[in-house]
């Protein structure tokens, strides 16, 4: 597994230091986790978007087109 080396205020770290029982870097591991889950759905979304404002201007969408969009080709 790749390593990372993160850089937090000291005032942040003094913190952390008062809850030993939490894996930090479990905590961070789960936020970046979720961040691409969400930027993943922010980016099926636009597709979905897009393909809906092609459809009211009369353009036809190819399903495979919004599937390979969405990453399910």
């Amino acid at each position: 597994m790749p390593n990372m080396t993160l850089s937090i205020p000291k005032p942040l770290h003094e913190e952390m230091k008062k809850y030993p029982e939490y894996k930090w870097s479990e905590v961070a591991r789960k936020a970046i986790q979720e961040k691409i889950e969400a930027a993943r759905l922010a980016d099926d979304l636009k597709a979905i978007a897009q393909a809906k404002k092609e459809l009211r201007e009369g353009k036809t969408v190819p399903l495979e087109k919004l599937a390979e969009e969405l990453g399910l080709k």
